[in-house]
């Protein structure tokens, strides 16, 4: 996941020499490395907690849905924090705040509590959305304006790499034992079950340890390099204030635009259903593998050994985005978007009406047609809006709560009618952004866009 987060619609560095520029855009590579690899790394606490507690899908999605919550909740006050610190400062608390997040793992493992993990899944979440705020607009105000889109797209390169790496280094740590089966559970003793759930719940200890000395040493980092200073300035001329009169007005003037409210829904689909496949990927992989009237994988794929496959599946996101990028180059953005969402859809349908490897194959190559889809249908949404684009991608952005909604809705069908049935969940969310790439986009401005002032 890529999010786009421009609450600040404009930004102007301090001359600094070309040194600094660099220094400093090595820093948000790192923290956009950073952001992918713990929200990747959701994938593997879903089947992990689901086995230490006993959970059911639409139970286990909560995860997910705690997770992306924080981005509908925190975007807008983290662009108040912006205006009222600064760009650095903000990155610094944003930091600081995950590390609270990701040391609290330690006592909710140890305490054996659900809805603490998830509190502290939320102050992780919350500290990234205030980090997505202040990394994207400062990347791109690092150097000549008519570069920013190439600074982007090199720092999200590195969010790619985190998401790619997070499976297998999650599967080796936190899943390194397989999950026992409800019978093997209900047969162990109270005494024994017990250690045994210790035992597993205490294998995230050390990871998101190791996790918040790194968010740490990277908060001090940042606190002590002497970094460009950004100016911030709103859309509507104001005095770089977020608190602005004009916000609110801004923002239904933004939301009263179809093409920005059908870009948002896009988003919220697009985000859902990829957080959904991948959170459900080694559900789908032991379970097709598992059960005898559809396997032809010749083994039992365990959970471990599906992080493989989770792996493949965001980075095919990450490879899509070099060969999309070219392409956008030299195609009309909705018709390539289109043309990806179709074999989006294709590549699920296929994956829920097969059987055996053939499945999986289809359903993991899905991530290659995800690559372009953020970023395509945020430019289509905010393309042409002038003093309303700021506006238009904070509610664009506020989007993203799609990954929490869609994969708990997914969990809750998974429960009804099985994991592989499920996904005609994502199948509907590709269905629309189909729709919205071929048609819903193509609204013109001219005579809707409402002035600002």
């Amino acid at each position: 996941m890529n999010p786009h987060v421009a609450i600040s619609p404009s930004s102007v560095a301090t001359p600094h020499s070309e040194q600094h520029y660099t220094l400093a855009l090595g820093a948000m590579m790192a923290l956009h490395f950073m952001i992918g690899f713990l929200t990747c790394l959701n994938d593997i606490l879903v089947p992990h907690l689901k086995a230490v507690f006993t959970l059911n899908y639409t139970q286990t999605m909560l995860i997910q849905f705690t997770f992306f919550t924080a981005y509908f909740l925190v975007s807008l006050p983290a662009g108040m924090v912006i205006s009222a610190v600064g760009y650095k400062r903000t990155i610094v608390v944003g930091l600081l705040t995950a590390v609270v997040g990701a040391l609290l793992f330690y006592p909710a493992s140890a305490l054996l509590l659900y809805g603490l993990f998830l509190c502290a899944l939320f102050i992780l979440a919350s500290g990234f959305t205030m980090l997505q705020v202040a990394v994207n607009p400062y990347a791109a105000a690092l150097g000549k304006p008519e570069t920013a889109s190439s600074r982007l797209t090199l720092t999200q390169a590195f969010n790619s790499l985190g998401t790619t790496i997070a499976p297998s280094v999650g599967g080796l740590f936190i899943l390194s034992t397989s999950a026992l089966s409800a019978n093997a559970l209900a047969a162990m003793s109270s005494t024994e079950r017990e250690s045994y759930r210790l035992a597993e719940a205490a294998s995230v200890q050390m990871p998101y340890l190791t996790v918040a000395a790194v968010l740490m040493a990277l908060a001090l980092a940042i606190h002590s390099l002497k970094l460009p200073t950004l100016a911030t300035v709103e859309n509507a001329g104001g005095n770089g204030n977020y608190a602005h009169p004009t916000l609110a007005k801004g923002l239904l003037h933004a939301f009263a635009v179809r093409r920005v409210r059908l870009a948002a829904l896009g988003i919220f689909a697009y985000v859902g259903a990829e957080v959904a496949i991948g959170s459900f990927l080694i559900f789908f992989a032991t379970t097709l593998s598992s059960n005898a009237g559809l396997s032809n994988f010749g083994q039992i794929i365990t959970e471990q050994e599906a992080t493989r496959y989770v792996a493949l599946y965001w980075g095919g996101a990450m490879v899509g985005r070099f060969f999309g990028s070219a392409l956008l180059a030299r195609t009309q953005p909705g018709r390539l978007l289109g043309a990806y969402a179709v074999c989006a859809m294709a590549l699920v349908a296929f994956g829920m009406g097969s059987s055996g490897m053939a499945a999986l194959v289809a359903v993991v190559a899905v991530g290659l047609c995800n690559s372009i889809m953020f970023p395509t249908i945020f430019t289509l949404g905010i393309h042409r809006l002038g003093g309303l684009t700021g506006y238009a991608s904070s509610i664009i952005t506020m989007a993203i709560v799609g990954g929490a909604l869609v994969p708990l809705a997914q969990g809750v069908l998974a429960d009804a009618v099985g994991v592989q049935r499920a996904f005609v969940l994502p199948l509907v969310c590709y269905g629309y952004i189909t729709w919205f790439a071929l048609k819903g986009w193509q609204t013109e401005f001219t005579a809707e866009t409402p002035e600002t002032s």
